[in-house]
């Protein structure tokens, strides 16, 4: 027999597990972003003081703006790796939380198909081709979703793969 209040306990408590863990992810990627910031501003800092005392001693200004050009490239590399770190911090967050929205959506599906499949065992006689129907209806609805997934996933890696070409080609 169907113990509707200890299925519902099941899922609901599964539900709170990945929610607890989403928030992790959440706060794990929040503090990495944030020890990257504090790290950068830190950076940014020792270097400013560095240039002003670097400018002050240059005696010429095409020392200075040599000096200068030569600031310009090197921040612009900085700039380009400091988004990369970002973007692998972001991505690895995204992954991960894709990764526990799939976990759960295939949770909740198999626990619908074993409910009607249970529902069908005490079904009246004839209502086979109704159970079926449905059944089938959430197969191709689960199908769709596997199927966009899959294609959202090729989506992130080209996106993934553009940037980091992207970045290699800025950088070079």
């Amino acid at each position: 027999m169907i113990n509707p209040t200890e299925q519902l306990s099941k899922l609901s408590l599964n539900g709170f597990e990945a929610l607890f863990r989403a928030a992790q992810i959440s706060l794990d990627s929040t503090e990495r972003l944030v020890k990257l910031n504090f790290e950068l501003s830190k950076q940014s800092l020792e270097e400013n003081v560095k240039l002003t005392r670097e400018l002050g001693s240059l005696k010429t200004p095409q020392d200075a703006l040599t000096r200068l050009n030569k600031l310009a490239t090197q921040s612009l590399e900085q700039a380009v790796a400091n988004s990369r770190s970002v973007y692998d911090i972001v991505s690895e967050t995204q992954a991960e939380l894709g990764k526990i929205a799939e976990s759960n959506f295939n949770e909740l599906n198999k626990s619908v198909i074993s409910n009607i499949d249970l529902l069908s065992k005490n079904a009246p006689a004839g209502s086979e081709t109704a159970v079926n129907a449905l059944k089938s209806g959430i197969a191709a609805g689960a199908a769709a979703i596997n199927s966009m997934t899959k294609a959202a996933q090729k989506v992130a890696e080209f996106a993934d793969y553009s940037v980091k070409a992207d970045n290699s080609a800025t950088v070079d």
